[in-house]
């Protein structure tokens, strides 16, 4: 049995027992609500890796849901469920703070695959969480107070995009990490930057960190894929 929990919230009883008899066989621990108040309850008091939220519900819709769980600053990646598929209502839910969008009716092999691409994020997301701080060189990234720390004492403030690029970039130290992971994980379907804006970002770093900017010893531009941060 899998270590992940799942919530998923449907008032439909036949499609609800169909999802979680699936989530079950692929090896999720499943809980159900059938409405957005339940849901919210047993988020509080439960851990889950994933919220399966269906949008249509009485009383509190999903999109109402799920502004309450990111109101409440919890990051649990949530998974779209609707008969609504129009471009509105997608962008609506994504702002609202969702994850991923599904059309009913869907395939359940898609919606599976869905869930593990999510849950994988998500427990990424985590592991980069708990990240405290970072030494490169004689500098130090305090990643709670989003500042570096020079070996004098000089503080260099940090923006929260700019640490979380750089929490992700070393969790996958030695690894080419994408652009399009860059978007998901720091950006999260706010409005995409450049990758100029990205750029911007490295050559910050490099400023920061690197004792020849010609020459990078930590952060390299992979041509065509993304950026790799090295520190042997």
């Amino acid at each position: 049995m899998s270590e992940y929990r799942i919530l998923l919230v449907e008032d439909e009883a036949n499609l609800l027992a169909a999802i979680k008899l699936n989530l079950e066989l692929e090896g999720y621990h499943v809980s159900t609500a059938t409405d957005g108040k339940k849901a919210l309850k047993m988020i509080k008091e439960e851990r889950v890796s994933l919220v399966i939220l269906d949008v249509m519900m009485p009383e509190m819709d999903g999109f109402q849901v799920v502004e309450n769980i990111r109101l409440q600053n919890n990051p649990v990646p949530v998974l779209f469920l609707t008969a609504r598929n129009t471009s509105e209502d997608r962008v609506l839910g994504l702002k609202k703070g969702a994850d991923d969008y599904l059309s009913k009716p869907f395939n359940l092999e898609e919606l599976i695959l869905r869930v593990g691409l999510l849950i994988k994020r998500g427990s990424h997301a985590d592991h980069i969480k708990n990240l405290d701080q970072y030494q490169i060189g004689d500098k130090t990234i305090l990643f709670a107070s989003y500042e570096i720390k020079a070996a004098d004492g000089t503080i260099t403030p940090l923006t929260k995009k700019e640490s979380m690029l750089l929490k992700l970039l070393i969790e996958r130290k030695g690894e080419a990490v994408s652009r399009e992971l860059i978007l998901e994980t720091v950006w999260n379907y706010d409005v995409y930057p450049s990758t100029r804006t990205i750029d911007n970002f490295i050559l910050s770093f490099r400023k920061h960190f690197e004792k020849d900017l010609k020459n990078p010893q930590y952060f390299h531009s992979i041509r065509g894929v993304g950026y790799k941060f090295t520190d042997s």
